[in-house]
């Protein structure tokens, strides 16, 4: 399940696990005009962990996403 939320400058996106007995935390995320953060509340239950992403790693990952195995390089 995720929901959808329009802010005045970012999407977020909120991923929720469901239907396993070792649920993890929700991952929110984040995207803004330059980046995209994905942000995860840790075991501890008090610490937020944040990974920031740049466009291009975004883009890259998108396209890892459908690939297969192997060492690729973005063209352009």
């Amino acid at each position: 399940m995720f929901t959808i939320e329009h802010d005045f400058d970012a999407t977020v996106v909120t991923l929720i696990d469901e239907g396993s007995p070792h649920l993890q935390e929700d991952v929110t995320v984040t995207a803004f005009e330059d980046c995209v953060t994905l942000e995860q509340l840790d075991r501890d239950g008090e610490t937020v962990r944040t990974i920031t992403l740049s466009l291009a790693q975004v883009a890259d990952l998108k396209e890892a996403l459908n690939l297969p195995e192997g060492v690729y390089k973005r063209q352009g």
